[in-house]
């Protein structure tokens, strides 16, 4: 990542800089969307900004983006990294304020474009799928009736750090929160879903996690599928016997899990490859990525 977009600009990234007064920094005071393109096009964005756009209304951060200016100004980020299809954090933070918490509204909020390669991922990810580890660290509370997508970090951090002193972090696998109360929450970067006996499960928001675009999605696609869907909290035992378990986000998709660790036990999901159910989501999420709606 060469080049980053500051407030629709593109600068070397050595010279992308914000006040060491802005609240981003000082407070953690913005918020954050990523998204990938398909054929350079970035994918579900007007959920992405509709997120985003509530967010900063909550926050008293004014925020005014429109979709087509956004699109140039990442196709400009885009071609001056040389790249024809990307990963994209899109940032706004609250901008340059007092030294002290304040009780009214921003003015001056900075938008920023981080963009770079995407990921490769083999193939065999989506079949063979990944291991999840249970953690003792507990997903904190949400900032809001919601969980924002904010720029204070630390409760993932610490979830990561944890993560690398297990077993099965050398084999790729994601991190699983519990919530205060022990109910399933969600992965450090994913969100989580089940399916027992033909009924597909996901934690409700009730549970403090946050509500991912690509999980929206999915919900969608299962509902259009004329599949049962609860949505509640859950304990780590039904995962256990759990006849398929995957994970989603905006840039890995839907990621099937095929093993469960709890500490360093290992306990397999189902046939230990991708299940039915999630394999026909895939599939269904890939048609409507061409779609790129």
């Amino acid at each position: 990542m060469n080049y980053i977009g500051i407030n629709n600009g593109v600068v070397d990234a050595k010279e992308a800089v914000v006040s060491a007064l802005d609240h981003g920094f000082l407070y953690g005071m913005g918020l954050f969307e990523t998204f990938r393109t398909y054929d350079g096009v970035p994918f579900l964005l007007e959920r992405h900004l509709q997120r985003l756009a509530s967010g900063c209304r909550e926050l008293g951060i004014p925020f005014e983006q429109e979709r087509g200016r956004l699109l140039e100004w990442i196709k400009r980020v885009m071609n001056k990294n040389g790249l024809q299809e990307a990963y994209i954090r899109y940032t706004v933070t609250a901008g340059e304020d007092i030294l002290g918490l304040p009780a009214g509204d921003y003015s001056q909020p900075n938008h920023l474009l981080y963009i770079k390669e995407l990921p490769k991922l083999s193939d065999k990810l989506y079949t063979a799928g990944k291991p999840l580890q249970l953690l003792s660290h507990r997903r904190n509370t949400p900032e809001g009736a919601l969980r924002f997508k904010s720029l204070h970090y630390m409760n993932n951090i610490l979830a990561k750090r944890e993560l690398s002193g297990y077993v099965s972090s050398s084999e790729g696998a994601e991190g699983l929160m519990l919530t205060a109360d022990g109910y399933l929450a969600e992965g450090i970067v994913s969100n989580l879903f089940f399916v027992h006996h033909n009924v597909l499960y996901t934690p409700s928001l009730s549970t403090g996690i946050l509500p991912g675009i690509t999980r929206e999605m999915v919900l969608e696609l299962a509902s259009g599928a004329g599949l049962a869907i609860e949505e509640g909290q859950y304990e780590w035992e039904r995962l256990s016997v759990a006849d398929e378990v995957f994970l989603t986000n905006s840039v890995q998709e839907l990621v099937p899990v095929t093993s469960l660790w709890k500490q360093d036990e290992r306990h397999t999901v189902g046939s230990g490859s991708c299940g039915a159910i999630t394999e026909e989501l895939i599939r269904l999420y890939k048609e409507r990525t061409g779609a790129r709606q």
